[in-house]
């Protein structure tokens, strides 16, 4: 029997494999036991490192599965980002109004490797958006935007793209296999704000349009992979996504208001706009490519 768990076709060769794993290491932690599987498998991402969680979560479809018994959690799961609490960072609050010209050209940094303004970012993005800000899992680049004169104007979050989302796959023409195998080379703009005192017109659409052009080379850098799309998801209960519009993106549709948790099919969020902006031109030859 071949099962497909975790994005990967596992026969009962592999399973067995698991199995033995377990009995010859019976007193090794769940974790020593994922981490020596993406060893064996050669299972790394494209910088090296091993596929820690994504190995433990395949050896815990298993078990949900039948096919396998791992030793019992050493300790109780948690929410580290929710546990987490970040620090103020001092900043100014001096209102910038005026003309978008006054304040070039701006400053954008990568900060997700730059501890001291990550610190400013991270405690910008949690005080001033509507959804605060904990901290990040899996792939992600983090923008600090500031004017000419070093005053932080803006904040943006790109992480990892939607498993599913109705009118991007439309959008895109790929199949449920390509999906899974190039989804990596779509990321979200999950986070996105304009400081409250900062009041400039066409300053947003004007910072999309500056990230969006070197967003690509840095995932690349940081990830050694590419990137083909981005997209968004703007809450249409409090915003137009004018300046997604203004900033070329293009709208494609809308969710259905459905979040994961959602298993009696009852809206439990506001409907949102699905916005996506292609950083190349070929992204659907590449996403699609079997």
């Amino acid at each position: 029997m071949i099962v497909k768990v975790q994005g990967r076709l596992l026969g009962p060769e592999e399973v067995e494999g698991i199995r033995q794993l377990i009995q010859e290491h019976a007193n090794w932690s769940r974790r020593q036991l994922s981490q020596e599987l993406c060893r064996r498998w050669e299972w790394r991402n494209p910088t090296g490192q091993l596929q820690d969680m994504a190995a433990r979560s395949l050896m815990l479809k298993l078990q949900e599965r039948g096919l396998v018994v791992l030793p019992a959690r050493r300790q109780a799961p948690s929410n580290r980002m929710r546990r987490r609490q970040l620090r103020p960072v001092a900043h100014s609050c001096e209102p910038i109004a005026g003309d978008l010209a006054a304040l070039r050209p701006l400053v954008v940094q990568e900060v997700s490797q730059r501890s001291e303004e990550q610190a400013l970012y991270e405690w910008l993005l949690h005080e001033y958006h509507y959804l605060s800000y904990t901290g990040t899992v899996g792939l992600n680049l983090k923008y600090l935007v500031r004017d000419r004169r070093g005053r932080p104007l803006s904040c943006l979050l790109f992480g990892s793209a939607a498993w599913k989302c109705a009118p991007r796959d439309q959008f895109i023409g790929w199949s449920a296999a390509a999906r899974q195998t190039h989804l990596q080379a779509v990321t979200n703009n999950t986070r996105f704000v304009l400081l409250p005192w900062v009041t400039v017109p066409g300053l947003a659409s004007h910072v999309l349009g500056h990230v969006l052009r070197r967003l690509r080379r840095d995932w690349r850098r940081k990830y050694a992979r590419p990137l083909e799309l981005v997209e968004t998801f703007v809450d249409t209960s409090r915003f137009t996504g004018a300046c997604y519009r203004a900033a070329n993106w293009i709208r494609v549709g809308q969710t259905t208001g459905r979040t994961r948790q959602d298993r009696d099919r009852q809206l439990q969020v506001p409907p949102k706009g699905v916005w996506v902006y292609p950083v190349d031109s070929r992204f659907r030859s590449h996403l699609c490519a079997g």
